[in-house]
């Protein structure tokens, strides 16, 4: 272990904002692929708990679709009918939302170590999380209508939540850069 600290202290020293950039994304990976595990697992068991609202269409636009002989409604946000509608949901935005709660503080305190404004970075990431969340329920409307059919519930689960957690990966890491690296200048400046 100590030659391992040692060969990283080394490149750190010669090679200082390459070092940041393997740090912060080696961790950044890390928590977010802990963070999906944890979405997931709720996701997969909390429908249930929200049975009780019914499997009804909720959503928007609601836009009729045909694809691979599959008739279903795509939404931006929501879910059809068959696809679990208000139940599921529900219980995606509990997941999605938790996930990122505690993905924003982690992330924010121990990956990119900022102690900027955090009014600031909130509403950066949240604005990041509503664009992604639309983004990747458009996509999964789809992805669940398809493949309800022909997978296990379970399985398109995994693929929901690996789907939204990639995505999220990608643009949470370029917001985070920008907005938590941001605001240590700020307060280094001050």
């Amino acid at each position: 272990m100590q030659k391992i600290k040692q060969v990283w202290e080394s490149f750190a020293k010669n090679h200082p904002k390459l070092s940041v950039w393997v740090r912060e994304g080696g961790l950044f990976i890390i928590v977010s692929n802990l963070i999906t595990v944890f979405k997931y697992l709720i996701l997969t068991f909390l429908p249930a708990a929200f049975a009780f609202m019914g499997n009804r269409d909720f959503g928007f636009p609601g836009t009729d679709i045909s694809l691979f002989g599959i008739e279903f409604k795509w939404y931006i946000i929501g879910y059809g009918a068959e696809q679990g509608g208000v139940s599921y949901f529900t219980a995606y935005m509990i997941a999605m939302v938790i996930g990122e709660v505690i993905n924003f503080f982690i992330q924010r305190k121990y990956v990119f170590r900022s102690n900027g404004n955090m009014l600031y970075q909130g509403a950066w990431y949240l604005l990041a999380f509503c664009v992604v969340t639309c983004v990747v329920n458009s996509i999964n409307c789809i992805w669940i209508a398809v493949a309800g059919t022909f997978v296990d519930g379970w399985l398109y689960n995994i693929v929901t939540t690996v789907l939204n957690g990639g995505i999220s990966m990608v643009v949470f890491f370029i917001v985070n850069k920008i907005v938590f690296n941001d605001a240590k200048k700020e307060t280094q400046g001050t």
